[in-house]
Formats: structure tokens, C-alpha cells, sequence
């Protein structure tokens, strides 16, 4: 197949699809990849490191993509008709996290219009045999990680406990609310750096894990079910309002607080209310990791680092695993290569085989095709929008 790899177009995104590493496996099973310039820079790779690995480097122009079989892209969503996409030969297939829960729905219909096949790796099933191809975990390691940095970083006293001839200095006290992929990293990364830890979930079937990494589990009596996808349910709103009213002193006493808690297709839960922020001592420090879906704190502005009148830096920052985008293009490119490979035993490519749409990666990952929405929450999207 001939697979183009397109330069990621949002200001925020740094990430690159395909790295090296990967093309040079694909090219080595006989398939030809097409590089759009400069793609992977930003992440720090040269075009010179794709031409080693194999690939073709194209300069940009509409009709660039237009021979490709199948495009790989991050999260680009520059669908519009005088975009290369609108280029594409019927029945090509796009592989990305497209956010059908999420995106604008209108996006979509040139990819409709052409009859090109789409699948959405953030939508991948989370059962055993995907766990190679699970972006959102990949994504959400590399969050938690930078978010623990980051709140390291911003918080104006140390982490550890040390012991000088000058006295003790106490360590630092961190609670992660939300203990999914990015809240264990965020645990695991704390408690490397030497913090006292509490985490809390409203899913008890974590507490084992929490305690494994190094954290006490915050033990209220709120508790919710965890989703066949591995989320917390949502709390009713009675519920939400006594777990914010227990939430309030564990937040006043921290020095930081990591909110990672998300609904996949629904805004964020608010943990973190103003009252909440203005208990909290002059130069502690909040991490909002729900800023893409609105934020878990109430104060938080997407995309900004606020310092409140008291003196709390909020920073709710927008698409942060791009900011270690080297690392984060690594493992979303093995993810690709590991869905790619699987997608070829379902007959991806070969003229005389149809895609195995009993298959659970399939049907699910599938969101367009054939000019037909596979997906059905796009779908119910797509149709309010044309009403």
C-alpha cells in the first residue's frame, strides 16, 4: 500500500503519525510511505532520518496525498474541500484519533462526500487483545507524567523530605483526583520525585493499584461502578454535590492537586470548586488534565496558567502529550504499526478480501465508510447539525 503521513496543521500539535522507527518496519513489509515535508520536525525528526528509513519526502500541495491508499494522521482535522483530503481517491482509508465524540460533525462530510473509509484510534475497544493499539493509554501515560512535572515545577518549595544540619524540610503533600492511566502515572511520577501521596477514585477496584505505586487511597463514601470501557460512571447529582463537600478539606490541605477525571463524549466533572481554590494556601499549585472537555476545576481557563487572588497557580493546559512530542510520537506510532498489522490479517489491502466488520477492532474503530456513518453517537451528531 502507499501510506502518506501529512504534517499536523494545529498550532498545538507537535506529534507526527509515523517516526522513523516505524516507517522503516513498514517499508521493510514492502509498503511505500509517502512523508509530507518537514512532518516530523516538530517532534525531532528530520526528513532526511525518513529518507534513511525509506520513505518518500513530498513537498505540500492539494493534490499531494492524491495517489495514497491509506493516510495516517495524528489528530488532523483539516478536512475542508480545498484541503488535500478533498484530493482523495474513493475508498481510501484515514487512520487517527478523529473524535467522533467530539470533533465538530461537520468536519466529516467531505470524508463522506468521497467515500473514504475512517477509523478513529480513540475509540478503540479497551479489551486485552487492544492493548497495543490503545492510544488514549499511551497518550494518557505521557500526561500524567508531564503533569507531575509540571506541578513540581510551578510549586514554589520542594518535593522531598531532607534531612540538612539546617533542619528537616517536610515534603510536599500531592492529591491526584482520578486514578484512570494518567492519575497512576501521576502517582508513580510523585512519588519518585518523594511527595506524600492521596489519590481518589470513586471506582474502589483501584485502590489496589493506587497503594501498589506509592499512594494512600482517599477512602470516602462515594463509589460509582467502573464502565465496560474502564471509566467511572457518572454520579448523580446529589451524589457529585456530597463527594465535592467531602473533596473540600483533602484539597485545602494539598500543596498540589492533579485532576485527571473524564467522560468519554460529556464535559468533565467539576471535583475542584472556586470555594475549594480559595481554601488552598498561597502557592499551591492545581494541574488540570480535563481542560480539553471544559476542566475538573471550576477556575480553570483552557489553555491558560492562572494565578488566582489568593495565590493558587491553576494551569489547565491544552493537548500535553504533545509537549514531549518525541516520546508521544513513539508510542502513538507503535500503536498505529500494532492496529496497521492487525487490520492486514482482517484483509486491509488485498483486492480480493473485504475487511472483517465482525471483527470487535473493526467495527468499532470504523467510523466512516463507503459514504456511510458507522459510528452511531457521529452519526445522532451529524444529524442534529443537518436539522
Amino acid at each position: 500500500m502507499l501510506i502518506a503521513v501529512p504534517r499536523e496543521r494545529d498550532p498545538r500539535e507537535r506529534r507526527v503519525s509515523l517516526v522513523p522507527e516505524t516507517v522503516a518496519r513498514l517499508t521493510q513489509m514492502n509498503h511505500r510511505i509517502l512523508v509530507e515535508e518537514e512532518a516530523g520536525v516538530a517532534s525531532g525528526f528530520s526528513d532526511q532520518q525518513y529518507r534513511d528509513a525509506g520513505a518518500e519526502v513530498a513537498k505540500f500541495e492539494r493534490d499531494w496525498m492524491k495517489p495514497a491508499d491509506l493516510v495516517v494522521t495524528v489528530q488532523n482535522t483539516d478536512f475542508s474541500a480545498s484541503s488535500p483530503y478533498a484530493s482523495l481517491k474513493e475508498r481510501t482509508y484515514i487512520i487517527g484519533m478523529l473524535g467522533p465524540l467530539s470533533s465538530p460533525p461537520e468536519m466529516f462530510e467531505v470524508l463522506l462526500k468521497n467515500k473514504l473509509t475512517a477509523f478513529s484510534m480513540d475509540v478503540m475497544p479497551r479489551i486485552s487483545r487492544a492493548q497495543s493499539m490503545d492510544v488514549l493509554s499511551s497518550m494518557s501515560t505521557i500526561a500524567g507524567y508531564r503533569a507531575a512535572i509540571m506541578g513540581a515545577d510551578q510549586l514554589p518549595r520542594l518535593f522531598p523530605l531532607l534531612m540538612t544540619a539546617a533542619g528537616t524540610i517536610t515534603p510536599a503533600r500531592v492529591l491526584i483526583l482520578g486514578a484512570g492511566v494518567a492519575g497512576l502515572q501521576a502517582i508513580a511520577t510523585t512519588h519518585r520525585l518523594g511527595a506524600i501521596i492521596q489519590a481518589f477514585d470513586t471506582r474502589p477496584v483501584v485502590r489496589e493499584q493506587v497503594e501498589s505505586l506509592g499512594a494512600s487511597f482517599l477512602t470516602l463514601e462515594i463509589q460509582t461502578q467502573q464502565t465496560s470501557e474502564g471509566y467511572a460512571q457518572a454520579l448523580a447529582e446529589d451524589v457529585h454535590r456530597q463527594e465535592l463537600l467531602l473533596l473540600s478539606k483533602p484539597v485545602a490541605e494539598a500543596d498540589v492537586v492533579i485532576t485527571t477525571a473524564l467522560i468519554p463524549g460529556k464535559p468533565a466533572p467539576l471535583l475542584v470548586s472556586k470555594e475549594m481554590v480559595a481554601s488552598m494556601r498561597a502557592g499551591s499549585v492545581i494541574v488540570d488534565l480535563a481542560a480539553e472537555t471544559g476542566g475538573n476545576c471550576e477556575l480553570s481557563q483552557p489553555g491558560q496558567r492562572i494565578v488566582t487572588e489568593n495565590g493558587v497557580t491553576i494551569d489547565a493546559p491544552l493537548n500535553i502529550a504533545s509537549q514531549l512530542a518525541p516520546h508521544a510520537s513513539q508510542l502513538y506510532s507503535r500503536n498505529v504499526f500494532n492496529f496497521l498489522n492487525h487490520l492486514f490479517t482482517m484483509g486491509l489491502g488485498e483486492e480480493e478480501k473485504e475487511l472483517d466488520m465482525q471483527d470487535e477492532i473493526v467495527s468499532r474503530t470504523m467510523i466512516l465508510h463507503d459514504g456511510q456513518v458507522r459510528h452511531e453517537v457521529l452519526a445522532q451528531r451529524m444529524e442534529q447539525v443537518r436539522s
